[in-house]
């Protein structure tokens, strides 16, 4: 029962410090790019896969309100067969970056999700998409890696458990959802 209640206040000291002004940042940013019909590009790697398309769901379906632009949402993991077409000849550390450049326009917006920040195939994306002119947004965690001055914006979870990083991301993955439903609902 200790280890229980040891992980839930460690989690909850974490949740006491995420970056409210950042999330806000970034709600306003898809917000923006919903009305102006920008597509919203998701990617990550293991447990970031997992929350990018959790995130490219919720998008699509969850934040749909009738007389608002529904999102034009992509997730960069989850075609197995380009992702690994790309990983097989061309290197893993381009399978987002090859998808992405046939795909985004200036204006569009790029999620980066990695909890270290290191990820060599999101790192290259992001480049891809700074040159592109597509705002870029990364959730990181441990010390932010190279992806949090990569970024236009990094939302950061000051965490170096991999669980609570993990964990949080999903929750501000939730809570952008949630406001960017009732903004659209108060704008229907």
């Amino acid at each position: 029962m200790e280890r229980i209640r040891s992980y839930l206040a460690a989690l909850q000291q974490t949740v006491d410090r995420l970056p409210a002004d950042s999330i806000q940042q970034a709600i306003t940013m898809l917000h923006e790019a919903r009305l102006a019909r920008r597509k919203i590009f998701i990617m990550g790697n293991g447990g970031s896969a997992s929350t990018a398309s959790h995130f490219v769901c919720d998008l699509a379906k969850n934040t749909r309100v009738m007389g608002v632009p529904d999102f034009r949402v992509i997730g960069l993991a989850d075609n197995m067969a380009i992702l690994t077409a790309y990983g097989n000849d061309e290197g893993y550390e381009n399978v987002f970056a090859r998808q992405l450049a046939s795909l985004v326009d200036a204006g569009d917006v790029v999620i980066a999700i990695s909890t270290s920040g290191n990820s060599p195939n999101v790192l290259e994306a992001v480049r891809v998409a700074n040159a592109s002119g597509a705002p870029t947004i990364a959730f990181t965690g441990f010390d932010g890696g190279e992806l949090s001055s990569l970024a236009a914006l990094n939302v950061h979870v000051p965490s170096s458990r991999i669980e609570h990083v993990e964990d949080l991301h999903l929750v501000i993955e939730h809570l952008i959802c949630s406001v960017l439903r009732e903004m659209a609902q108060e704008q229907s």
